[in-house]
């Protein structure tokens, strides 16, 4: 069964794009949402060679590259909307259950 979408995401093929839950500056504007296109094997091949085996920094780096966003932004979110670009990267690459 699938599970329903949090409110905060929106979900299709190429992208999710993930609601902030307060304005956080991006690229040097004030941004409410952040879109993450769909990742290729050669983005997690390169986030993961350049993280030398951090997890954390392979993650950071791609979700930099697939947001199109400075890492240095990442690390400024709050935890709650990092976790949400989390969620939203997962519901864009896992299938869903049926």
């Amino acid at each position: 069964m699938t599970k329903p979408l949090p409110k905060y995401i929106e979900l299709d093929a190429a992208s999710v794009t993930v609601t902030l839950s307060k304005p956080t500056e991006i690229n040097g504007i004030e941004a409410d949402k952040v879109r993450l296109r769909a990742p290729t094997v050669r983005d997690l091949r390169i986030a993961s060679k350049t993280a030398n085996g951090d997890e954390e920094q392979a993650e950071m780096s791609l979700f930099a590259t697939l947001a199109e966003i400075g890492a240095k932004d990442l690390e400024g979110m709050s935890l709650k909307d990092y976790t949400r670009l989390q969620t939203g990267y997962f519901r864009l690459v896992h299938e869903d259950e049926v």
